[in-house]
Order: C-alpha cells, then structure tokens, then sequence
C-alpha cells in the first residue's frame, strides 16, 4: 500500500523524459565525442585492458 503515489510520479517523469523536447548541443557533444577522452579519467582505450600475455594464473598451470 501506498505505492501508487510514487508510481504515478515515476510514470510522470517518465512521460516528461520520453515526450518533452530537449535543447541539445550538438557542437559541444561532437567536441566531447572527437576529443579522445572517456569518462574514465581521460585514459585511452588500448591503456585500459591488460597485457593479455601477462597472465595471473601462469604460476599455477603445470
């Protein structure tokens, strides 16, 4: 009981999310995009994965 409150806002919200019209900028997105920095602390993306020949369990495979 008294869920329906909450649920109503939520599908409100929602409606206002999927229906309203956003003012985006085009410009500054496709500057974050081609920039080359991620979210990630501006690490490239070959930097964020492993050596794959360095591996962990080496030591313990006969």
């Amino acid at each position: 009981m008294g869920r329906g409150r909450a649920k109503a806002k939520q599908t409100k919200v929602a409606r206002e999310l999927k229906y309203s019209s956003h003012n985006i900028d085009v410009d500054a997105l496709q500057r974050e995009l081609s920039s080359g920095e991620s979210a990630g602390g501006g690490r490239r993306s070959e930097e964020r994965f492993d050596d794959p020949s360095d591996d962990d369990y080496d030591d313990y495979r006969r």
